[in-house]
């Protein structure tokens, strides 16, 4: 059964005996299912020879700065699977950033695995079998029960392994260079510095109310994040997106108004009826000048060609990546397609040009794009 280091010391030197290694697999298990604010609650850590899992919450800074110091080695090759939380997440707490990623789910999927999730992947390739019961847990709890933390080891346990059987495919099939390309822009990965006056407008859905709407669906994010965070509860728990968008929308004056909007917890009117009722006051209170509109998007000359040219495209990815084995969307998403039509490259040159583009893509779709840009022109 592993064992939790909840003491600084024996973190430092347990780490220190990991500072000559190249490759060392790295996970880490937040709490974002439950609290308000997410954080590092654990770390779980595998060489070739042991594994290790960190309490954050216990182990200080200083004597996991080691760790920070190994992951930004580039002789060091980190493995993560599914990294953009995880970096993003050791990069806001900690300040570190990971110099030499490679993510097993990448490679998954740029080998044309449909089930690419850990477990599908460990079963596929080891017969090893993860109980998923524990995928939502509240990490954040202490102490955790030797369950969890069984659960916990198995994430990083074969993932230097599976690296190993992933890279060989990737090479066999002339595509490790597309993986180390997507691998390498996980170096610039940071936690977005969203503007949280605005961040209401980002919930989907939103777009769909009218501006007076939108003023109280406003306050009432506001109020809702505020009980949330006195709470350190996750938002949901609290009361769902889809249930404040429909209050927007029909905005009740009474708490029996408020029970009748489906899926609106009972217990939170009986407590905060009030400050709801008047979170919507607010928001209808808002001068007519002063509502809340969305921002414009970037503006683009009206190209009557442009649909056009996206759907041609669309047609010639998707003929590669059925010959690729690949699904059309890891080969090349629709945002990207759509940057190639309103560029309209003429040339290979032009294409590579485009940012958006990654230099794989370039080379794999170059010749299909151009061709079907050719014959719209």
């Amino acid at each position: 059964m592993p064992t939790l280091i909840d003491q600084s010391g024996i973190a430092q030197a347990a780490l220190g005996r990991m500072a000559d290694v190249r490759e060392i697999a790295v996970d880490t298990e937040g709490a974002s299912f439950h609290r308000f604010v997410d954080r590092v609650y654990l770390l779980q850590l595998s060489t070739r020879e042991r594994s290790l899992i960190v309490d954050p919450l216990s182990v200080s800074k200083e004597a996991l700065s080691v760790l920070g110091a190994l992951l930004a080695r580039r002789d060091v090759e980190v493995v993560f699977h599914d990294a953009d939380y995880d970096v993003r997440l050791l990069q806001r707490d900690y300040g570190w950033q990971a110099a030499n990623v490679f993510d097993t789910r990448v490679a998954a999927q740029l080998l044309g695995i449909r089930a690419f999730g850990l477990a599908a992947l460990l079963e596929r390739y080891f017969g090893v079998k993860l109980d998923k019961k524990h995928q939502r847990a509240d990490w954040s709890m202490r102490p955790l029960p030797d369950a969890m933390l069984a659960y916990a080891e198995m994430d990083t346990r074969h993932l230097l392994d599976l690296k190993d059987r992933l890279k060989d495919e990737l090479r066999a099939r002339g595509r490790e260079s597309w993986a180390r390309e997507e691998c390498d822009r996980l170096e610039s990965t940071r936690w977005p510095d969203d503007d949280p006056s605005t961040a209401y407008m980002r919930i989907k859905g939103a777009r769909d109310l009218n501006r007076r709407e939108l003023a109280v669906f406003r306050e009432l994010v506001a109020w809702r994040d505020g009980v949330a965070r006195d709470l350190d509860r996750a938002t949901f728990r609290v009361i769902g997106n889809e249930q404040l968008l429909e209050l927007a929308r029909v905005q009740p004056m009474d708490a029996k108004g408020l029970l009748s909007v489906k899926g609106v917890p009972r217990g939170i009117v009986d407590r905060r009826a009030d400050a709801m009722l008047t979170a919507m006051q607010r928001g209808r209170a808002v001068p007519d000048d002063s509502l809340p509109k969305f921002p414009r998007g970037p503006r683009w000359d009206r190209d009557p060609k442009f649909d056009e040219r996206v759907a041609l495209l669309k047609g010639a990815r998707d003929a590669l990546a059925t010959a690729l084995d690949l699904d059309p969307g890891v080969l090349c998403s629709r945002d990207r397609m759509e940057a190639v039509a309103r560029r309209n490259p003429q040339s290979r040159d032009e294409l590579s040009q485009i940012p958006e583009l990654r230099k794989w893509q370039v080379d794999v779709l170059g010749g299909a794009f151009l061709k079907a840009l050719t014959s719209n022109s």
